[in-house]
């Protein structure tokens, strides 16, 4: 008999179909131990298996039933659970076995950006304030307490989907909590402690990266049938990149359920495109898609108003002017006109502008669970939003400005007098004014400009200006003067 030698490829081609025809039932990483599932709405539950294989999953006393279609897809979804503390196990069953263990219903949030969310908390600890002098509970906390009703899942920096290259859910404890967002797990925390249900957070985050990764090349392709000139031509830069952090750390996440996401991004594109107005553009192309990808069109999006940093000093490609951060921060804060978004401020929270990370992270994820708790889950307590411009009037060789979110009225963070306010006549050239309180209002002047047009605040990318309302919380900067975007849902 002669012997036929079977080509290697033949042999793993062989291999792979045995595999595919056991096809034993899975899970993506995401569903694993130690999960938080999403309270008071609908949970999915998905996998893989054989074709036409009948899955059953069962939690809570619960039991869902689903046929995997002839791509091995199966999908089951849950009616909502009622929050609990009370770790439980999901069992799901087709030609195999997987039983989830430790498992609780709560709140779950997605935290993403750049590096200023990915900056972990053993960082922090380094570089804040020494906790042992201000808070010693949570000194004692970071350094041996676990927090076992708040979960951390951390997507890892590869474009690879989490399948591959995340390591699941943990407790916020040790290892896990100390490369976990810092901004995201004083986040969750709070939420934690405030509401007093089980908290899950997932964090998808990788420093310098642009909103561009984000944000999936089919979205950008849309958008270029509303824009144009110089708005369409700002979204084809770099197509290599685009989509490539959405595609690997964010799409293969849905449907998890999720009441929100948190949003610390903006640097990189300032740093690479001077992005201004712009940004406004991606930023709702960027939520409009992940809400569509989520199928949650009101899914809360609350993003942090990027810090003073001089980029001037940076020695880019493309060079800055100083009013760069601030045409940025007039985008972000533009885009506060899509529904269910918010934007905290942080002027007041940075030590060094020569600092691009910033070290006051607990205060940021604070002021984002203020707002989450606030506008999200109905818990209304300290406050979360600065002063923001409203409207101006212009009084002989005054201007009064009117000012939203005045908390009761304005003050001066430090006493002294504010700082940091120009106007302008009807040349446009800016000149330093005095500026004082009255009431909800600042009264602004300067001798220079004896019939004034325009006033700005804080236009300036090393801008730490003084101005507050009585929750302490600072002004947006802004111009009376400045483009205006035009949102169009």
């Amino acid at each position: 008999m002669k012997l036929h030698r079977i080509p290697p490829s033949v042999v793993v081609a062989a291999a792979l179909l045995a595999i595919v025809l056991r096809a034993d039932v899975s899970l993506p990483r995401i569903l694993g131990d130690n999960m938080v599932l999403q309270r008071d709405g609908p949970v999915p539950v998905w996998g893989r298996a054989a074709p036409g294989e009948e899955v059953t999953v069962r939690f809570a006393g619960r039991e869902e039933h689903a046929t995997a279609d002839a791509a091995g897809r199966w999908q089951i979804m849950f009616d909502a659970l009622p929050a609990s503390a009370t770790p439980r196990a999901m069992i799901v069953s087709a030609g195999n076995v997987l039983r989830l263990e430790n498992i609780l219903v709560g709140e779950v949030w997605l935290c993403s950006g750049q590096s200023n969310m990915e900056y972990a908390v053993g960082v922090a600890k380094k570089w804040a304030p020494p906790a042992a002098e201000t808070d010693p509970e949570l000194a004692q906390e970071l350094t041996t307490t676990p927090l076992p009703t708040l979960r951390l899942f951390r997507v890892e920096k590869e474009l690879k989907p989490p399948e591959v290259v995340s390591s699941g859910w943990h407790e916020a404890a040790d290892g896990a909590r100390n490369e976990f967002s810092a901004v995201g797990y004083y986040f969750g925390r709070r939420l934690q402690r405030e509401l007093g249900v089980p908290v899950g957070l997932i964090q998808s985050a990788w420093g310098g990266s642009r909103i561009e990764e984000w944000t999936p090349a089919e979205a950008y392709a849309k958008l270029a049938a509303v824009f144009t000139g110089e708005a369409a031509a700002s979204f084809e830069k770099d197509p290599a990149w685009i989509g490539r952090n959405y595609a690997a750390m964010v799409q293969p996440l849905a449907p998890f359920a999720l009441h929100g996401v948190i949003w610390y991004q903006g640097e990189s594109n300032l740093i690479a495109y001077n992005d201004g107005l712009r940004y406004a553009d991606k930023l709702r192309t960027l939520i409009d898609a992940w809400r569509a990808a989520w199928r949650q069109p009101a899914l809360p999006f609350y993003s942090v108003q990027i810090a003073p940093y001089l980029y001037t000093g940076r020695k880019d490609p493309l060079p800055h002017s100083a009013d760069e951060l601030p045409k940025l921060w007039e985008a972000q804060a533009a885009a506060l006109r899509i529904p269910h978004t918010g934007l905290v401020p942080t002027t007041d929270l940075v030590d060094d502008v020569s600092n691009i990370h910033p070290a006051h992270k607990r205060e940021v994820g604070e002021r984002l669970a203020a707002l989450a708790l606030s506008e999200a889950c109905g818990r209304p307590g300290p406050g979360w939003e600065g002063p923001a411009f409203a409207k101006l009037e212009i009084s002989d060789a005054k201007v009064v400005v009117h000012f939203n979110n005045a908390g009761g009225g304005l003050a001066s963070r430090d006493g002294k007098p504010l700082m940091d306010f120009e106007i302008a006549g009807a040349d446009g050239v800016f000149m330093p004014a005095g500026a004082v309180i009255r009431g909800d209002t600042v009264v602004v002047s300067s001798p220079q400009v004896t019939a004034p047009a325009a006033v700005r605040f804080g236009w300036s990318e090393t801008a730490r200006p003084n101005l507050m309302n009585h929750a302490g919380l600072p002004a947006y900067p802004f111009r009376s003067n400045g483009r205006v975007w035009r949102y169009q849902p």
